[in-house]
């Protein structure tokens, strides 16, 4: 028969990026974790993002390029329609009731 076939089974700490630390059995050795019970956000109710590769940051940036992207797109677009408003009063003798007044005080 085979004898000691099972890893042992011993003491290690567990350690959190919060500085919480769990002492606890296990086959394996020594655990670092980013998140536990008193860092998690279902745990303490508390929105919490770990960011670890920077995505949310860079997510952000871009987010705010596409806003003032959008932003400048949409000032052409009213400048090159009240050019257009303009010109069609302007061909079509449309007054506007501004005119009309002005008209009336000269």
């Amino acid at each position: 028969m085979k004898k000691n076939i099972h890893p042992e089974y011993k003491d290690i700490k567990v350690t959190c990026l919060c500085g919480n630390v769990m002492n606890l059995k296990s086959t394996s050795g020594d655990l670092n974790v980013e998140l536990c019970y008193k860092c998690h956000p279902f745990y303490t109710g508390e929105q919490k993002i770990v960011d670890t590769a920077n995505r949310v940051k860079s997510f952000t940036q871009k987010s705010k390029i596409a806003e003032k992207m959008k932003s400048e797109m949409l000032k052409k677009k009213e400048k090159k329609e009240s050019k257009n408003i303009n010109k069609d009063k302007k061909e079509n003798n449309i007054l506007t009731l501004r005119d009309m007044m002005n008209a009336l005080e000269k």
